[in-house]
């Protein structure tokens, strides 16, 4: 499954959830894309302005009406109850990854440490 496709599938069910919410005369987004967009938001775990910049040069085609990037956060906190009614709630169960994680380059690991006791060189 694609990011695109995993995308229009959220949207999906964030718009058979919010069937009933009317878009604001004044709103560029609709409130399944709002929702869409806060899902996003919390699944991609990055910064406000690393997430504007993905979702913008990755994905504008599928949000034509997206804000800039102040009024789509703006708009995001205001509507966080909208989000958060359709994220899941926390159980006693989960999935721990246990793939290990690159914490430095290999580019720099001659720079990272003495290179006699280094064991990548």
């Amino acid at each position: 499954m694609t990011t695109v496709d995993f995308i229009i599938e959220l949207f999906c069910r964030v718009d058979d959830a919010l069937q009933h919410s009317n878009k604001h005369p004044q709103a560029n987004l609709y409130p399944s894309e709002l929702v869409t967009i806060g899902i996003l938001f919390a699944i991609k775990g990055v910064g406000n302005r690393a997430f504007y910049r993905w979702l913008d040069r990755d994905y504008r085609m599928l949000f034509p009406q997206l804000p800039e990037r102040t009024r789509l956060f703006r708009a995001l906190q205001t509507h966080a109850d909208w989000t958060d009614a359709l994220l899941a709630e926390p159980t006693l169960l989960g999935i721990a990854d246990s793939y290990g994680i690159e914490l430095i380059r290999l580019s720099r690991i001659s720079r990272s440490c003495i290179q006699s006791q280094c064991e990548y060189v």
